[in-house]
């Protein structure tokens, strides 16, 4: 682990803004890091407003989507809500189609089958809908680029509008209108927009020509923030916006299927930290074991008995889910071991019977391991499918786009992308990726980096502070939970291993030969998840250095500050 510490602002900025505002400098200067330097920006950080979020119809093409809705409404024309199977496509779906529906009955939805017809829009999605009289598809989280499957759709008299977030090709489908804040020729003032939030300034732009305000949005917004989280999107502009307020909704007034998941999981107030981590990877999971229509109807279900039915189902996928995770992940590991791959610069594995709905998590499970960009291949039909994740600062999608001799088709983002490709390219393709990663990666970042925003003593470390940095939530890129490093600690005494294969270590951290410790001569208790072979470091009974975000622990209905480790040294 590399330790970076961000550069910290000039003193005079830092006082200027903690005398504004009222607050220590140690919070100012976290304020300046996320780009918030005057009282009103500050407001607007910790105090977001509905109110400015921008007009949707600075979107291009937005004017065009909402006359061909109306158009579709005033002709009883039946309308398909189509969206991918993952979190970020059966929440836009849920989204559009539950909207559509509060004044107009004639909307279905579909979700691709992730393993008949793979990623976004499919021939067989656009057969489904002219075989059952659909004349209007909107597609979201997908499509722009799905240039010949539009033009299919066009020949059969089926219109699309097309709601993507993700980059486009360098042209663009056929359709009535493509929303897309990424678009080159699109002005929207915020283009970092979920899949669902692109969605949502659809319904937004609909609901402003019924006469309705954004405060009758609001009961959507569940939906957006789970999206936001999933995705990994950052979490600034608009996307803070929305998120802060779906979390609101998904605390005090969840939709029923999200009631069903949280009855579940048996938390009373969730974070946007609890979304990615325990909703996301349920709703995530229906798709990946089993059909992502699974986690629509229960985002859409509005009776409780039957929505924890579905919950229920849905558990078991993610059970299931687990379990099959691991087994695929250490028969990966054992594939780099055999074949003397561990000092490449990127994994690229293979095995035809992995199941596909999860090697995009294995991808990511094996970079904890070996950090570097990460390919997991399977079998899908006659070809080859694949899921890429990357390392932070590395852009997978553009070492793809050096490969393209040997890939079918590819889609995604900086850091997580699908391909597809014949299985006679694998091994052509295998050492294309090493060598373009192994020309163009920064060596150093093949060595997992945390960014630590500020070094605190150990007195500062606070319920107090804990209370201030839990309003910069919710967390996410561009707004991470501040990391902290303090030096000179050693442990109570009392540190031991903990979990399963003794992964994690506990402690309490407490200063050196200092006999201050904020009251408490134990120290303060701190966690480090996959941390349980630093513990050598620990019983050594020297000064070492932490690295840390604050935390709460619960323990018999009481709570208090804990730290919560990302390295010792």
């Amino acid at each position: 682990m590399r330790w970076t510490l961000k550069p910290k602002q000039e003193q005079s900025q830092i006082d200027e803004l903690a005398a504004a505002l009222k607050v220590d400098t140690l919070v100012a200067q976290l304020l300046l890091q996320r780009g918030i330097s005057t009282y009103q920006e500050a407001k607007r950080f910790f105090r977001p407003q509905l109110s400015e979020l921008h007009d949707p119809f600075l979107m291009k093409d937005m004017d065009i989507a909402v006359v061909r809705i109306a158009t579709a409404i005033a002709n009883d024309e039946n309308i398909l809500v189509y969206g991918d199977y993952d979190v970020d496509g059966t929440t836009s779906v849920a989204l559009v189609s539950s909207y559509l529906l509060t004044d107009y009955p004639n909307v279905a939805t579909y979700i691709p089958d992730r393993y008949e017809e793979g990623y976004g829009v499919s021939y067989k999605g656009i057969d489904f809908a002219e075989d059952n009289g659909f004349s209007l598809i909107i597609a979201l989280d997908c499509g722009v680029k799905a240039i010949d499957k539009v033009l299919y759709a066009k020949e059969k008299g089926v219109d699309f509008i097309i709601c993507d977030h993700h980059r486009p090709g360098e042209h663009l489908p056929e359709a009535v209108a493509v929303l897309d804040p990424k678009r080159d020729d699109c002005s929207y003032p915020y283009d970092e927009l979920c899949g669902c939030g692109v969605g949502f300034k659809l319904i937004q732009a609909l609901a402003s020509k019924r006469g309705e305000t954004i405060d009758d949005l609001i009961p959507y917004l569940d939906l957006v923030a789970t999206a936001i989280a999933a995705d990994i999107v950052p979490m600034t502009g608009e996307n803070r916006v929305l998120a802060y307020y779906g979390l609101q909704v998904i605390n005090s007034s969840p939709r029923i299927g999200f009631k069903a998941i949280i009855n579940q999981i048996k938390k009373s107030t969730l974070t946007i930290t609890d979304v990615v981590f325990t909703i996301a990877p349920r709703i995530n999971a229906a798709g990946r074991m089993k059909h992502g229509q699974h986690a629509v109807n229960l985002l859409t279900e509005t009776n409780l008995n039957q929505a924890e039915t579905f919950a229920k189902e849905i558990e078991q996928f993610n059970t299931d889910r687990k379990e099959l995770d691991k087994e695929i992940t250490q028969e990966a590991l054992l594939q780099i071991q055999e074949n003397k791959e561990e000092e490449g610069f990127s994994s690229v594995v293979y095995k035809e019977n992995w199941h596909k709905g999860v090697i995009g998590i294995v991808a990511s499970r094996l970079i904890e391991t070996h950090y570097r960009p990460t390919l997991v291949f399977t079998k899908s039909g006659d070809k080859l499918a694949a899921s890429a994740r990357s390392v932070k600062g590395f852009d997978v999608y553009n070492a793809l786009e050096g490969c393209a001799d040997y890939i079918e088709q590819f889609g995604g983002h900086k850091y997580a992308a699908g391909l597809t490709l014949l299985e006679e390219q694998y091994e052509g393709f295998k050492k294309q990726f090493e060598k373009v990663v192994s020309e163009t990666i920064d060596v150093k970042l093949l060595t997992p980096e945390i960014t630590v925003d500020a070094k605190i003593e150990f007195n500062e470390i606070t319920p107090k502070l804990l209370r201030i940095i839990s309003q910069f939530e919710p967390f996410g890129p561009g707004n991470m939970n501040p990391v902290f490093m303090t030096d000179n600690l050693i442990d109570s005494g009392y540190a031991k291993t903990v979990g399963e294969d003794h992964k994690h270590l506990k402690c309490a951290l407490k200063p050196n030969n200092v006999a201050s410790t904020n009251g408490n001569k134990w120290g303060i208790g701190a966690i480090g998840f996959n941390l349980g072979a630093k513990i050598t470091i620990v019983d050594k009974k020297e000064p070492f250095s932490a690295a840390f975000v604050l935390d709460e622990n619960e323990w018999q209905g009481k709570t208090s500050l804990q730290l919560r480790l990302k390295d010792i040294k």
